[in-house]
């Protein structure tokens, strides 16, 4: 059995990692994105443990060396800007909070894209609206009304996974939201500012403001907040916008500059912030990949890589199987669950503990923060630190 065509939704990470080793294993791939382009922009993501294998393997670590975000640390600071605790990136072999290769979601995607654009097809500015599985292939539709068939379908398509809602089903069955939601967006810099930390403050109420630097020009903005109980439509930007306008009201530090920035923001993003958890990655001829099967949320800072091994792991045991999908499909689940498991346990106290209630709870942990590098504590973050490499990559052909 020789599975020759594939269709990939999605086009950040996942998706055209997975489409690199497919080529490399002998496929046609075809990447669908409903985005115009590869989005530019966005928070910066962490490669860790062996997805820095798998990078390497790629042959993309010299342009994520040149692009990677130049960062001594983290640090949280008062509404005075005086830093309370800090965690250089040194530490925990550089897996800690800001781990030594971090890189901003966009430039990581485009690294991706200049990778495999020669050897796979991408189509930008569509998307997957109906899926019908025969014997013989995948029969799909997209929203621009053209019909194809395709031996293999992935979802690499992101929390809110297309591909994962039309084979799977509804996602409230599949998200776990954790209480709380997050925006991220450009803003310009602040030159009175460490351009060489990223600098967070925590706001009594639930909430958590964050400026990471960019370069001379510009920096991203982090805001977060506890739900509370609050929803907004996921769709309704300018809904989004005044909810954070509301909830961060009169809260000092920069947040009053960020506010001012989000408003003409071009790369403004807003999400839940929200695991998925699923009994099984694949039916028939569909399969998902990264955050559409296994989200692990911002909090674990090891999406990105759960992705690049994912990709890896599923070309690689398509290509071991001979094409046979059943097997493949199992092989790539057997060996990915454990380490998800692990990358999703999220790091002590969760999201009240990055978003305390009271200004005692924000001043406790700062004391935590600053004594993280001793012990018992350092044992508590260096086993957070492990589950990067909590996997063995097998050797494909």
């Amino acid at each position: 059995m020789r599975t020759n065509t594939v269709l990939i939704s999605g086009a950040s990470i996942a998706g055209p990692a997975l489409a690199y080793w497919l080529h490399r294993h002998g496929y046609a791939v075809t990447v669908v994105e409903r985005a115009p382009a590869i989005r530019p922009g966005g928070h910066a993501v962490d490669i860790r443990g062996v997805a820095r294998d798998v990078c390497a393997a790629m042959g993309i670590m010299p342009q994520i060396t040149r692009d990677r975000v130049h960062e001594e640390g983290f640090a949280w600071v008062d509404p005075a800007g005086r830093r309370t605790s800090e965690m250089p990136a040194s530490l925990f072999g550089g897996e800690g909070i800001v781990a030594e290769y971090e890189i901003l979601r966009g430039d990581l995607a485009h690294i991706l894209h200049e990778a495999t654009r020669a050897d796979a097809e991408y189509r930008f500015g569509d998307r997957i609206t109906a899926l019908s599985e025969g014997d013989d292939g995948v029969e799909v539709t997209f929203r621009s009304g053209r019909t194809e068939r395709y031996d293999l379908v992935i979802g690499a398509d992101g929390i809110h996974s297309g591909v994962r809602a039309l084979a799977f089903g509804p996602e409230e069955r599949f998200i776990r939201r954790l209480g709380a939601y997050t925006a991220y967006f450009t803003m310009p810099a602040q030159p009175d500012l460490d351009p060489h930390w990223f600098l967070m403050h925590g706001i009594p109420g639930g909430r958590c403001a964050g400026i990471r630097p960019e370069n001379e020009h510009t920096a991203k903005a982090m805001l977060s907040f506890r739900a509370d109980g609050r929803t907004v439509d996921p769709r309704d930007v300018a809904a989004q916008k005044a909810l954070l306008a509301e909830v961060f009201a009169g809260a000092g530090w920069r947040v009053p500059a960020m506010l001012d920035a989000m408003g003409d923001a071009p790369d403004f993003y807003f999400d839940v912030i929200g695991q998925v958890h699923m009994d099984r990655w694949s039916t028939g001829r569909v399969a998902l990949l990264g955050d559409a099967g296994y989200c692990a949320s911002p909090l674990s800072g090891l999406g990105t890589s759960m992705g690049l091994v994912g990709a890896y792991l599923l070309a690689g045991e398509l290509a071991r199987s001979g094409g046979d999908h059943v097997t493949a499909f199992a092989a790539y689940e057997r060996l990915m669950r454990p380490y998800v498991k692990q990358c999703q346990q999220l790091p002590p106290g969760g999201v009240r503990g990055m978003l305390p209630d009271s200004r005692w709870a924000i001043s406790l942990r700062d004391l935590s923060t600053r004594i993280m590098t001793r012990r018992p504590f350092a044992a508590l973050m260096a086993k957070q630190a492990a589950k990067a490499d909590a996997i063995t990559l097998p050797a494909y052909a």
